[in-house]
């Protein structure tokens, strides 16, 4: 399929969130990326004790030593998302990409709302990374240079992670990526997953925003929004903005995806028309020499 079909196709779904679109994308996209070499992959590694800390390790080809790591936290609305079983698609094509680019890739799981509410997924994130920073050695990865990605809800649990780095125990962070995240929760839209995650009472969401944790960390960060993403998160990536120019009269890294929706932004990662990748490598590249 050639990249003006395929931006047409996404284009009929605009930024609807529907079945259609959920499906129509996974469609679209599962033919395009690469498969992993399951024999450089390491799955369900426990980095914790609850039965959703998993994650999975792909290994870059080779005797790789000192590499970037890259993790990638699943979207899903707080309530669902998996970091994929080793036949599906997504979301081994980041891993995937990731090891070819000469980094470990990891994807994994957190617990999930209702049943754990904020901030149990930044926890789990940064009891990844914590386990991470004293085993990702043995793998070929460099514990002083792992990056953490998320998107959707993966992306809000990034940065809230970046707000509070206490949940990283001794570990430290090269860097942090968010694709299409929640940052002002207060202003955020009402709806079921919402609450399922914060919780009934609404008074109490202001506190779990992030934006002015944001706009005052000293981590080199990296944010994208995608052309069709849902208005809330058009708007979430305004007021990122809007913060952090008030504080630094500058913009932050972010970028606009453009003809992508909501899920393709990281379901294009390793396809040939791949355009978040490539830029997604050069923050990590021009961050993680040494």
């Amino acid at each position: 399929m050639d990249r003006r079909t395929l931006f047409d196709r996404l284009a009929v779904w605009g930024n609807a969130f529907t079945m259609d679109m959920i499906q129509g994308t996974h469609a679209l996209f599962a033919p395009l990326v690469d498969r992993q070499d399951e024999s450089r992959v390491v799955r369900d590694l426990a980095y914790g004790d609850h039965e959703r800390h998993r994650l999975d390790l792909f290994r870059p080809t080779g005797d790789a030593a000192g590499a970037p790591v890259l993790v990638f936290v699943h979207g899903g609305g707080f309530v669902r998302g998996d970091k994929g079983a080793s036949d599906a698609p997504f979301h081994n094509n980041i891993g995937a990409w990731a090891a070819r680019r000469g980094y470990v890739g990891v994807t994994l799981n957190y617990r999930l709302a209702p049943a754990s509410q904020w901030p149990s997924g930044a926890e789990d994130v940064g009891r990844a990374v914590a386990w991470l920073a004293a085993n990702v050695e043995a793998h070929g990865g460099d514990p002083r240079r792992i990056f953490i990605m998320g998107q959707s809800a993966g992306a809000t649990h990034v940065a809230d992670v970046v707000a509070r780095p206490e949940l990283l125990g001794e570990a430290s962070l090269a860097g942090a990526i968010m694709i299409s995240g929640v940052y002002d929760v207060g202003r955020a839209d009402r709806n079921d997953f919402q609450r399922a995650y914060y919780g009934e009472d609404e008074s109490g969401w202001p506190r779990c925003s992030t934006l002015d944790a944001l706009a005052d960390s000293a981590l080199p960060c990296f944010h994208a929004v995608a052309e069709y993403d849902p208005p809330d998160f058009q708007r979430q990536a305004a007021w990122l903005v809007e913060t952090h120019v008030s504080r630094h009269a500058r913009w932050p890294e972010i970028h606009w995806l453009k003809g992508h929706n909501h899920l393709s932004t990281v379901a294009q990662i390793g396809s040939a028309h791949d355009t978040l990748g490539p830029l997604v490598g050069a923050y990590i590249e021009g961050r993680s020499r040494v």
